[in-house]
């Protein structure tokens, strides 16, 4: 009897020890990760502490240099502010947190699966359209607005306050999101040396430079084709957050946000996937001057 039972304990105590070696490993693993991160995030900043030094030395040694040469003082003296003032900047600008891509790809997926969820059940059409609306405390007021009807018109943008844009015009009605790119737009508008081009194929260029640059959402952003009817292609490469034609993608709202403000027009974005080696995804952006859309 005692050895019958003896038996059936046995599948249980192997289970259950399968099951604690399975939890230590996972264990073992989260926190070789934990570990990982902090590596990685440890290394970065050294390396821009290492970068924050050699500017210093560099700047350090025009300035003795301007001491001692009096026919380069001026040159050596002003390239050894740069450095010093440089090094500075590196120094104290320096990021304490670095964000994986693979956790911004995760938010970002979720809102992606909702909004696709909310414009499937409501019955709206394919079209990405980003109005500029009022103007606001920070100059950026843009609304992804996707419209119910096949044959639309562009609502005014006093109806873009409200997600459900219901006026009397059947034509005009749809929803109007936040775009994912408002808040990047508006600090790379902040960060930009001079002013936003309002000339089409010099924004494209600039945006583009933004995306990969600033922001590094892609390892290439180049302008793939400039229509001057009002149609621009960018060939998007690399993207850190996965796939680029899911709705409101950070790449693409970036790009519709930029050419709506930047143009001060409605802009429609589609996005295709490339059939050549060098990029991933096309994404184009068409706008015209609608006769019925008023700008505040």
């Amino acid at each position: 009897m005692s050895e019958s039972t003896t038996q059936q304990r046995r599948p249980d105590e192997t289970e259950t020890s399968e099951d604690a070696e399975l939890t230590a490993r996972i264990e073992v693993l989260q926190e070789e990760n934990q570990r990982l991160r902090e590596e990685y995030a440890r290394a970065r900043r050294t390396q821009y502490r290492r970068t924050a030094l050699a500017l210093a030395a560099v700047g350090t040694i025009a300035a003795l240099g301007g001491v001692f040469l009096p026919d380069a003082r001026t040159v050596l003296f002003a390239l050894g502010g740069t450095g010093l003032f440089a090094a500075a900047l590196t120094r104290y600008l320096t990021p304490e947190q670095f964000i994986a891509a693979s956790v911004g790809e995760g938010i970002y997926g979720s809102l992606a699966r909702t909004e696709t969820a909310l414009v499937a059940e409501l019955g709206l059409q394919d079209d990405r359209l980003y109005l500029p609306g009022p103007d606001t405390a920070d100059g950026v007021s843009v609304r992804l607005f996707v419209p119910q009807q096949a044959d639309h018109e562009l609502p005014s943008p006093s109806a873009l306050d409200s997600v459900f844009v219901l006026p009397d015009d059947e034509a005009e009605r749809g929803v109007a999101l936040h775009p994912s790119g408002g808040p990047l737009f508006a600090e790379f508008r902040q960060s930009l040396s001079g002013a936003l081009a309002e000339e089409a194929g010099t924004l494209a260029a600039q945006l583009g430079d933004g995306l990969v640059e600033q922001f590094e959402l892609a390892r290439s952003a180049t302008v793939d084709r400039h229509d001057e009817g009002g149609r621009v292609t960018i060939a998007i490469d690399g993207s850190a957050y996965g796939a680029v034609d899911r709705i409101d993608h950070p790449v693409a709202s970036f790009l519709g946000v930029g050419f709506a403000v930047g143009l001060d027009q409605a802009v429609s974005v589609d996005t295709t996937t490339a059939d050549g080696d060098r990029a991933d995804y096309l994404v184009t952006c068409t706008w015209e001057a609608p006769t019925s859309f008023v700008f505040d």
